[in-house]
């Protein structure tokens, strides 16, 4: 954690009344003592996953509406942590993205470490019209690039909000691909395509 991240978590906590923030910890002790007791390590699945970190505990203590001034100092110092391609170039192939997208694996107990990891983008988004089942957490990213084009300035957008959402939305439900090492750099420039290539699906 970062010494931003301390201080921004310590001066959005102490923002919160003595009696909300004590009975907040109180209730979240409890909880975790509870999860802590129902879930085992096991496989990659650690328990190391229930931990949150800077970022997480503020958006948690503050109902997701942190002050906009901790705000944007957490999503600079998010952004800071993108890591961009070294050859530059932030498209791929939109087919090898269709696939990714659809994919769920990975991460799980029972799957080893090290094998790809699928984005399960249509778990929150709907994408290819094609595509009927999708989830409604996310906007809806059907046309995405033929509404808003594929200049080098919206791909290293849709690259930066992959790799890290939290940079751009502090509080944003989007997982952190690139961040956690989720997604490998090739496999997020596939997610770019598919967004904004013209011979996508996607923007037909």
């Amino acid at each position: 954690m970062t010494k931003k991240i301390i201080l921004a978590a310590m001066a959005a906590l102490t923002a919160l009344p003595a009696t909300s923030v004590l009975a907040d910890a109180d209730y979240r002790a409890k909880a975790i003592a509870v999860i802590k007791k129902d879930f085992v390590p096991r496989g990659q699945a650690d328990l190391d996953r229930l931990a949150e970190d800077g970022v997480h505990a503020i958006c948690n203590r503050t109902g997701n509406n942190p002050p906009a001034e901790i705000a944007k100092v957490l999503e600079g110092d998010q952004m800071a942590d993108v890591k961009w391609p070294a050859d530059g170039k932030l498209m791929g192939n939109w087919k090898k993205g269709e696939s990714l997208a659809q994919s769920g694996r990975g991460f799980t107990w029972s799957d080893k470490p090290g094998l790809p990891v699928g984005g399960n983008c249509y778990n929150c988004h709907q994408i290819n019209p094609k595509e009927t089942s999708y989830g409604t957490i996310g906007p809806s990213l059907l046309h995405f690039g033929k509404l808003r084009g594929n200049t080098p300035e919206i791909q290293k957008y849709v690259y930066g909000k992959i790799f890290n959402a939290k940079a751009y939305n502090l509080c944003s439900e989007m997982p952190r691909f690139g961040r956690v090492e989720a997604l490998k750099p090739e496999q997020i420039k596939d997610l770019v395509a598919l967004l904004l290539d013209p011979e996508s699906p996607v923007n037909k």
